[in-house]
């Protein structure tokens, strides 16, 4: 259907996304699990270790949005591919030996977090060339859903092979994806347009400026839509995220749960994501893409702070379930449809510019209150500090757009698209 719909190239590239999505599924929580359960740190260095690898990668990732700009977008999706499957095989390889340390967990997670952010740049504009103005919402949506479909599924498989085999078989698991995608995406035919080929040339040519590198965030900044957008979602995310590695050190230390158990809670949970980018379409179509984008917005800030209140037994597995639920379904509505509002608003030449500085900002920040939130947490314990991540959520709608916050930006084209 998607090869009917959206091409065979397109087709190709959500393959290549299935195959990487699956395999990260499968190894999700693998390093909190090595760090907990191998290496037996505690929760400040649980939360340092996601921390670290996300600020360093995120601050050698600065370059990359004008460097991705003056390359052609398919080698770069491969190479960064090819560089995470690589280096993700080193730590089952380690673990195996006996040699695995903390330090190797840091330098592998700091250039894992590089090739996401180089990959997400050059992704972002390769689509744009793939997929027709008109059919990108339903292309988000596409994406969206399989990443929630896999996040579902490979959980519960990623915790019962831990269970069986062991924290570190699940990597290679997740170095497999990575490998796939590389073959799915040198699988696909369409070559970059003559004018995208001439514009790399040129920009591959020319020195590097400092300005270059804070041209995304500067047109960021000047979008009237973008920039509340922008901090709404920064500032989400990274409350969310910094969570997630304490949760991990509640659920699996202090209250003692199973791997396949905290699999099964979260991968069950991940189905609302599917009905969300399945449902964006059809919200739009009945509300308004503003306001549906504003409102699942909102909604999504609402959910985290019910974790403060798990217990142990099967109410606490219910409760985690819940949550996460509908927390994961109100993502889901809103993730394709920012996507689609933010890269219909970029022109062609600004993609992966906009793209890095969206991705940097986002992780930084992420990395930031990760490390503050694991200080908290070794101050007081994890609950606490995950249920003040909830109350400051609940602040967060404030810093999402006006409703009257329409007008497109001066030479954005209007129709130029990418997922990212």
């Amino acid at each position: 259907m998607a090869r009917q719909e959206l091409g065979r190239s397109f087709g190709w590239l959500w393959s290549a996304f299935a195959a990487s999505t699956i395999g990260t599924a499968v190894g999700f929580g693998a390093f909190p699990l090595l760090a907990i359960q191998v290496l037996h740190v505690g929760p400040a260095a649980v939360s340092a270790l996601a921390a670290t690898g996300m600020a360093v990668g995120a601050l050698l990732a600065l370059p990359l949005g004008p460097w991705v700009e003056g390359r052609r977008k398919k080698p770069v999706m491969i190479l960064a591919d090819l560089v995470r499957s690589g280096t993700l095989l080193t730590v089952p390889a380690a673990y195996f030996a006996g040699c695995l340390t903390y330090a190797h967990l840091l330098v592998v997670s700091v250039i894992s977090s590089t090739a996401n952010i180089a990959f997400t740049a050059a992704g972002g504009a390769f689509l744009k060339q793939l997929v027709r103005p008109d059919r990108l919402l339903v292309a988000n949506g596409r994406f969206e859903s399989t990443s929630w479909t896999a996040t579902a599924v490979g959980p519960p498989l990623g915790g019962a092979a831990i269970s069986l085999l062991g924290p570190a078989v699940t990597l290679i698991a997740n170095a497999t994806g990575f490998l796939l995608s590389a073959l799915g995406i040198g699988a696909i035919r369409q070559q970059e347009g003559r004018s995208e080929r001439v514009g790399a040339e040129r920009a591959g040519a020319e020195r590097l400026r400092a300005s270059d590198l804070v041209r995304g965030w500067k047109f960021i900044h000047d979008d009237p839509l973008l920039r509340p957008l922008f901090w709404n979602t920064v500032t989400v995310n990274a409350l969310i995220m910094a969570t997630e590695p304490l949760l991990a050190v509640l659920l699996l230390d202090d209250l003692g749960w199973p791997a396949w158990q905290y699999g099964l809670a979260f991968g069950l949970s991940c189905a609302g994501g599917f009905v969300g980018a399945r449902a964006a379409p059809r919200l739009v179509a009945r509300y308004g893409h503003r306001r549906t984008l504003i409102t699942s917005g909102a909604l999504r800030a609402v959910w985290p702070v019910g974790l403060f209140f798990v217990m142990p037994g099967y109410a606490g597995v219910v409760l985690v379930i819940a949550v996460e639920l509908v927390l994961i379904t109100c993502i889901g509505v809103f993730n394709p449809l920012l996507a689609t509002e933010r890269l219909q608003r970029v022109p062609a030449e600004r993609v992966a510019r906009v793209l890095v500085a969206w991705k940097v900002t986002g992780t930084g920040a992420i990395a930031a209150l990760t490390a503050l939130w694991g200080a908290l947490a070794a101050v007081t314990d994890a609950r606490i500090a995950i249920g003040v991540a909830g109350v400051l959520l609940l602040a967060t709608p404030v810093l999402l757009p006006g409703r009257h916050r329409t007008r497109k930006p001066a030479g954005s084209g209007g129709t130029a698209c990418a997922r990212p």
